[in-house]
């Protein structure tokens, strides 16, 4: 006999999170818990207004789900009862974390990983004036891998100001669709100058064309423009590399195979994350162990994490312990 319940967690930020679509000072997930004889499994998700969810319209497809689960539907039948997004992920992660602590076998090994190691993570610098980015930073400076969010005009003073602040830190930089076919150029030179690594989504999904047109001095990773494996052969002219999301993508299950069919696409692997607690973070680690790019840091984030969250050493995120996860 299976039971699903479902909650709505806040955790408020460290400070406020800002990007080129707006700020946020909490972090609101929701999480599916599936109870079978005495084995919990957790899965933790993050609404997202860019694709049209909320917490309410997330709980709701939970909710739609509800009869199936409790009757026993698997990972495999989940990815018929509901879309990609929020609310598949919460479910499928919190089956993935069922069935290992029914069978009392690692998510990894359940996944085909012989080992689970480390991985060092980006740590965000939210988009601001360049001084106050600047001033972020330089706090920041020792960490190995700073990922800087832009927002549009002005980014080429926000890259150098950040170069200055962090010299040994490798960048990598994400316009969140923010440039356009006007500044597209002269703002991948300006990252180049910089020493820029990786450059996530500068043109809105959709109107990202241009990328197939020019030729990039740096490589570019597509974020909003990936949700799953049926829209890749599209991006194979315009990316390098793809972000892979479990919020994006519906959950563990879709992730993998998305990874693993990037992969034989020519795609380089960026596993990246909502702003969420460690629970989120978890899962995601599977992906890291493929990932040439990992951005799980939304732990460090938060004014605090979950009691059992994940254990980080500076930038460096080690695999989940089974209270938490797997």
């Amino acid at each position: 006999m299976r039971t699903l319940s479902i909650s709505v967690d806040r955790f408020p930020l460290a400070r406020a999170f800002v990007i080129s679509r707006g700020a946020k000072t909490e972090a609101v997930v929701v999480v599916a818990e599936i109870r079978q004889g005495e084995a919990r499994g957790r899965g933790e998700c993050t609404p997202y207004a860019r694709y049209g969810e909320s917490v309410e319209s997330v709980v709701a497809q939970i909710e739609s789900a509800r009869a199936a689960i409790e009757a026993g539907a698997d990972r495999a039948a989940l990815q018929t009862l509901l879309p990609a997004g929020a609310a598949r992920n919460a479910l499928d992660c919190a089956l993935w974390d069922l069935d290992a602590k029914r069978l009392g076998v690692p998510a990894s090994a359940m996944a085909g990983l012989h080992r689970l190691g480390p991985a060092t993570t980006c740590y965000t610098i939210s988009v601001g004036d360049p001084e106050t980015m600047a001033a972020h930073a330089a706090e920041a400076a020792a960490r190995p891998l700073l990922k800087v969010k832009l927002a549009g005009a002005g980014d080429a003073a926000r890259i150098a100001a950040v170069r200055a602040a962090a010299p040994e830190a490798t960048l990598v930089v994400d316009a969140n669709e923010a440039w356009d076919e006007t500044n597209l150029a002269a703002n991948l030179e300006a990252c180049a100058q910089a020493g820029v690594a990786l450059v996530e989504q500068p043109l809105p999904a959709g109107r990202d064309a241009a990328l197939a047109r020019l030729r990039r001095p740096i490589p570019v990773c597509a974020d909003e423009s990936v949700h799953d494996r049926a829209g890749l052969p599209a991006l194979r002219d315009r990316y390098d590399a793809i972000n892979v999301k479990l919020d994006k993508a519906g959950g563990l299950t879709e992730a993998l195979a998305l990874a693993a069919d990037g992969e034989r696409l020519g795609f380089s692997i960026f596993v990246g994350c909502m702003v969420a607690s460690s629970l989120a973070m978890a899962p995601a680690m599977l992906i890291a162990a493929r990932a040439r790019f990992v951005d799980l840091d939304g732990p460090l984030l938060l004014a605090r994490d979950r009691p059992e969250g994940l254990r980080y050493e500076g930038s460096i995120v080690y695999p989940p312990e089974p209270a938490l996860w797997g």
